[in-house]
């Protein structure tokens, strides 16, 4: 399988790159590759689809941060821009992109293609208003991924007239003004020549029908809100922020059309034991002094349960102990991160007299005496081993 090409790279631009700078890029490029424009160069569209597909992602706020933050592997099953995994297809680029250029511009007519390729005119293919919900997620859900049901209310197709709005499905005629295609065309003359340009028919407001008797069930709408179950597949590393798309499960448009996205926002739950930091998670363990010096056998929490540790004698507060893979997953990839164990000594606050007694005996030992060992590492040396080393 190819690699992917840098998003960035595609267009001709860097990330500080405004939205008009984008806009503008993706235009040079759809013109230069528009297969109307290259009938004897076979790779044109598959250019002129990876510069859609480049812009769909870096045009947009939020999946643009997805991918600045960790690329292709950070779009999921949207890796196409949100087009389906083979990537976008023609019809999904002129429905999607085809004003770019605005509707009096003479390359408009580039991206008014008809249904079987050739001139004529196409009825542009009205898309539906995404929905958008916050989603709350603990740390095993995000370390392992999990699987969701979550119920929305959505605009869905009516299914007493089949989403045309009319009575019965049949109260509806072709709009005489623009002869079903929801456009008109205008002639413009240039320097290069006669150009025809489209623009949204006035009449059916670019429907290319017109209802003459409203459905009763959805009063014309050609839709209804209904409330919808809709599973979803969360995966493992995600992390505060990141936005979740599951394609055409968002609202359908009035009188016809495909349904925008469900965009899912995914919030972090904050754990009671454990912190996260990055593909790890920290875990600070307070233990006695005779525990410290001794020894012992101890239990600390992990994400997937208690896991049993080991503390040697003579153990330093501030020593950090590594449970490796016991961290959470990378986002889309193989790779797991650790859980560090930031060991504290705890120091007792107040002592009984036995106690005072006890300690009074041990201050002067040569045993208590601080010798640290000239190999011993600072906590910033050993902070810097584990995150970097």
């Amino acid at each position: 399988m190819a690699t992917k090409r840098d998003y960035y790279e595609i267009l001709g631009i860097d990330k500080s790159a405004s939205a008009d700078d984008i806009k503008k890029a993706y235009r040079k490029m759809a013109i230069k590759y528009h297969p109307d424009k290259n009938p004897d160069d076979p790779s044109a569209e598959d250019k002129f689809k990876e510069a859609a597909e480049a812009y769909d992602v870096l045009s947009d706020v939020n999946k643009k941060a997805r991918y600045d933050q960790y690329g292709h592997a950070g779009m999921g099953g949207a890796a196409g821009g949100g087009y389906g995994a083979g990537g976008p297809s023609m019809d999904d680029i002129f429905s999607q992109f085809g004003d770019i250029f605005g509707e009096e511009s003479p390359f408009g007519s580039f991206f008014n293609r008809g249904q079987g390729g050739g001139g004529g005119q196409r009825q542009r293919v009205r898309r539906g208003s995404d929905l958008r919900i916050k989603l709350k997620l603990n740390l095993q859900e995000i370390a392992n991924g999990s699987e969701k049901k979550i119920k929305v209310k959505r605009h869905v197709t009516c299914n007493t007239c089949g989403g045309n709005g009319s009575k019965n499905g049949a109260a509806v005629q072709t709009c005489s003004t623009c002869q079903g295609t929801g456009q008109t065309r205008k002639v413009v003359n240039t320097m290069l020549g006669q150009m025809v340009s489209t623009s949204t028919c006035q009449t059916c407001n670019g429907e290319g029908k017109i209802v003459t008797d409203r459905c009763e069930t959805c009063f014309g709408e050609g839709r209804v809100l209904e409330e919808d179950v809709i599973p979803i597949k969360i995966p493992a590393g995600v992390a505060e922020g990141i936005q979740l798309s599951v394609g055409g499960k968002g609202n359908v448009p009035p009188r016809g059309g495909v349904a925008g996205d469900l965009l899912i926002v995914v919030e972090e739950e904050e754990d009671v034991d454990l912190k996260r930091d990055g593909s790890n998670v920290v875990y600070d363990l307070h233990v006695t002094f005779p525990d410290a010096a001794l020894g012992t056998s101890i239990e600390v929490p992990t994400i997937d349960g208690r896991a049993r540790i080991t503390l040697e004698p003579g153990t330093q507060s501030g020593k950090i102990l590594r449970l490796k893979g016991k961290g959470i997953k990378e986002l889309n990839g193989y790779g797991r991160g650790d859980q560090l164990i930031h060991v504290n000594v705890w120091t007792p606050r107040t002592l009984s007299s036995d106690e005072r007694a006890t300690l009074e005996k041990l201050r002067q030992s040569p045993n208590f005496q601080p010798k640290p060992n000239k190999g011993d590492k600072g906590f910033f040396e050993k902070m810097k081993d584990f995150f970097h080393g």
